[in-house]
C-alpha cells in the first residue's frame, strides 16, 4: 500500500495528515484556509489521491504559515508513501483549461528539489487569500517531495482560474507520475539506479 502519514507541529501550526496514493480521490480537508480548502480537495480529486487534512494555524496572524507548512506535510507525505519509486513513470505533466485560462504543469520525480513556477495573477487576493501563497504551496511541496516542478500560466484573466488550473493540473501531473508502468516491473526509472 502506497500511504503515508505525517504530523508536523510547530510553533505555528499543528498538521495532521493522511496520503493514500491508490485512491478514489476522496478528500476530507480542514487547513483553517477555506480556499486552500478548495484547491486541495480539486488536487485531490484530479490526482485520484485520498487525503486526509486537519491544521490548526495561526491564521490570525495570516494564512502564509498554515499555507506553507501543510505544502510541507503533503510534500513529506507523497514522498514516504513513494518510497524507492520502484516501477512509477515518474514523469507527469497537464495542459489544463479552465474557462479562458491555460495552465501547463509538468513534474519529474526525480528526487531534486527545483521550482519554476510563472503564475502571474491579476489579482493580490481571491477572496480573501492572498495569491501569492500559491507560490510558496508548490514551493513547500516540490521541496518535500523532492521534486522538479514546472507550473506556468499560458493564457488567463481571472485569478481564481489561473490558481484552479494549477492546481487540478498540478493533480493530473502527479496521477500520471506516480502512476505504475507495467514495462519497469520493480525497476526504478532511472539510469542511475535510485531516484533521491
Amino acid at each position: 500500500m502506497r500511504n503515508a502519514t505525517v504530523l508536523r507541529k510547530t510553533a505555528e501550526t499543528d498538521i495532521a495528515l493522511t496520503l493514500a496514493l491508490d485512491g478514489r480521490g476522496v478528500a476530507n480537508v480542514q487547513s483553517g484556509v477555506g480556499f486552500l480548502d478548495h484547491m486541495l480537495t480539486l488536487l485531490a480529486r484530479q490526482a485520484r489521491f485520498d487525503l486526509t487534512l486537519t491544521c490548526k494555524g495561526d491564521t490570525e496572524v495570516d494564512d502564509h504559515h498554515s499555507v506553507e507548512d501543510v505544502g510541507i506535510a503533503l510534500g513529506k507525505a507523497l514522498a514516504e508513501a513513494l518510497g524507492e519509486k520502484r516501477g512509477i513513470t515518474r514523469y507527469g505533466s497537464a495542459v489544463l483549461p479552465m474557462d479562458e485560462t491555460l495552465v501547463l504543469t509538468a513534474l519529474d520525480l526525480s528526487g531534486r528539489a527545483q521550482l519554476e513556477c510563472v503564475l502571474p495573477f491579476p489579482t493580490e487576493k481571491i477572496g480573501t487569500f492572498d495569491t501569492e501563497l500559491c507560490k510558496e504551496f508548490f514551493a513547500a511541496l516540490a521541496r518535500n517531495a523532492a521534486m522538479t516542478l514546472h507550473i506556468r500560466l499560458l493564457t488567463g484573466e481571472n485569478s481564481h482560474h489561473i490558481a484552479e488550473a494549477a492546481f487540478k493540473g498540478l493533480g493530473r501531473a502527479l496521477r500520471a507520475a506516480v502512476s505504475r508502468d507495467a514495462a519497469l516491473g520493480d525497476e526504478i526509472p532511472s539510469t542511475k539506479g535510485a531516484l533521491s
